[in-house]
């Protein structure tokens, strides 16, 4: 039986590579995300380019304050912040047709929001957060710059109430499924590259899955009068 040429697999050093590419990718959807609405909201030329920064390295900012990681990461590797920045100035320069892009945005916000979710649940868990704290943590990561992002717009933050689409929830998922692989890192010979690759995969999965209709959280209405 002739042996199959099938191409290396890639190193750890170049998965991590392309980690932080996706990671960036997914800063620039935020940042542009955030700078949209922005748009939408009539704000000027700074109000839009603060709020897409906002979006886009907050969630990462309150992740590395919860986890005792000063200062945070965008202002240690600026590259974050510079990716932010053109995200956000790019939806301002051309907002109108960056919107047409909406569903290829939305893949970007996706990627980052698991790959935010599994770092924060990493960094909670190196220090000694329980599984709660790791889940919080994870969550808030990948969320909390869209929180902060609503608050400045005088918005309701979306995760509070867009259930067709499963997002805070999804991150929390992330984040569990990256505690518990923890937790058995040893038994099934894990390395963390890929309880972080694992716990983005699950975000990614139930954001699609909720994409279908096929997953919905329910919602409790009191009677009126």
């Amino acid at each position: 039986m002739p042996e199959l040429d099938l191409p290396p697999l890639p190193s750890p050093a170049e998965i991590q590579v392309g980690l932080h590419w996706l990671d960036l990718l997914g800063v620039g959807a935020f940042a542009m995300s955030g700078a949209l609405l922005g748009v939408r909201k009539r704000f000027d030329l700074f109000g839009v380019i603060v709020l897409g920064c906002v979006t886009a390295v907050g969630g990462g900012a309150i992740r590395d304050t919860l986890t005792g990681q000063t200062p945070p990461l965008f202002l240690r590797d600026e590259t974050y912040l510079w990716v932010a920045l053109f995200g956000a100035a790019l939806a301002f320069s051309f907002g109108e047709r960056l919107a047409r892009f909406e569903r290829a945005m939305s893949v970007f916000d996706t990627v980052g929001l698991g790959l935010f979710a599994a770092s924060g649940a990493l960094g909670a868990i190196k220090i000694g957060l329980g599984p709660l704290g790791v889940v919080f943590a994870g969550m808030l990561s990948g969320v909390g710059g869209g929180i902060v992002r609503d608050l400045i717009a005088n918005e309701v933050p979306e995760v509070m109430y867009r259930r067709e689409q499963l997002y805070a929830t999804a991150a929390a998922a992330g984040a569990g499924i990256v505690w518990l692989l923890h937790t058995r890192q040893a038994q099934w010979h894990l390395g963390t590259l890929e309880i972080q690759l694992l716990g983005a995969a699950t975000v990614m999965l139930l954001r699609w899955i909720s994409r279908r209709g096929w997953v919905k959280l329910p919602v409790r209405r009191l009677p009126e009068g």
